[in-house]
């Protein structure tokens, strides 16, 4: 069997697998993306310099990110000089695994780092209005339909009403929240949600923190005491510090997480809204130009669409026609 039927026959089995909700939740970038490369990739009857360009324009179309597309272009040159590839069709294959690999990086897990025995404490950053309560409140959903005890800390004491935003996530989730009044110092609030975790025993503290930008300076300060009390009261916590981004706004949230990951120790990130975007390219250039893992993605509304990031699903939903994996049930 020759090298490309068995990566075509590879591709195909794993587009196959695709949960429904990867394949939901990436239908506008996967509309908007595979239907320009499919389209490529069947009018061009060769590989030659306008065959790339064409490619070229296609991916930094979808956010890929210029410096990512250069980089995976020039890849994809040396594997048609390597293996003599004359027809598009046998290219594609190739693109997908190439995507993949950029998506799965070096060595870093993509699985969030929870603790076998004791609490494990996520603290969740980013700028205001991209998504973190809801991400905590579905997390902590998640968490419990795990069978885990969990507790959220309102650290986002400047936001009006996100105090309120959260409280009406835990009684949605029946996860209790722990408060102070708007205004309070954060750091004094994560102080009396680890006494209560402790105290409570529970498995998982959820910290919200502000997000006001135009004050950075005074945010990465807060946020540096916020670390300090969490690590002087739970030794090597927090266990994740998630960057929480919208995926809707593109090269705008790659820049932010370039801000944030310079200071604030962000171990992962969190991609929401990526069923609203047809621009899911996003993810692969915040991902291959801050070498920081993609952990979880939000792909739609509801409770349990907030999913573990599996590059394979990813890559693979977005090759995969409207019918591949309808008869998969293996939702996560």
């Amino acid at each position: 069997m020759s090298f490309f039927k068995k990566l075509r026959e590879s591709i195909a089995s794993k587009a196959e697998a695709v949960t429904s909700k990867f394949r939901d939740g990436l239908a506008k970038t996967r509309d908007a993306f595979v239907g320009q490369v499919a389209d490529l990739f069947s009018r061009r009857k060769k590989i030659d310099e306008a065959f790339f360009e064409e490619l070229e324009e296609i991916l930094i179309g979808a956010d890929v990110g210029v410096n990512t597309v250069m980089e995976l272009i020039d890849e994809l040159r040396a594997e048609v000089k390597k293996r003599k590839i004359e027809e598009p069709s046998e290219l594609q294959p190739i693109l997908s695994e190439k995507l993949v690999a950029l998506l799965k990086g070096s060595e870093e897990s993509p699985k969030l780092n929870v603790q076998p025995s004791g609490i494990t404490v996520i603290l969740f950053v980013g700028v205001n209005g991209v998504g973190k309560t809801t991400t905590i409140g579905k997390l902590a959903w998640r968490f419990k339909q795990q069978g885990k005890s969990v507790l959220m800390a309102a650290g986002d004491t400047f936001r009006a009403g996100a105090i309120e935003q959260l409280e009406v996530w835990g009684q949605r989730v029946g996860v209790d929240v722990i408060r102070q009044n708007a205004g309070s110092d954060p750091a004094a609030v994560m102080y009396d949600a680890v006494q209560a975790a402790k105290q409570r025993g529970v498995d998982v503290l959820l910290c919200d923190t502000a997000g006001r930008l135009q004050n950075k300076a005074n945010l990465m300060e807060e946020l540096s005491k916020i670390y300090r009390v969490i690590q002087r009261e739970i030794p090597g916590a927090p266990h994740e510090t998630l960057l929480v981004l919208d995926a809707t706004t593109g090269q705008n949230a790659l820049q932010q997480a370039k801000l944030f990951g310079e200071k604030s120790g962000v171990s992962g990130l969190v991609l929401t809204k990526l069923d609203g975007t047809a621009k899911g390219g996003i993810v692969i250039a915040i991902r291959h130009e801050l070498a920081l893992p993609v952990k979880l993605v939000g792909l739609g509304e509801k409770m349990d669409d907030l999913q573990e990031f599996d590059a394979e699903q990813f890559v693979h939903a977005l090759f995969a026609g409207p019918a591949a994996g309808e008869e998969s049930e293996n939702e996560q």
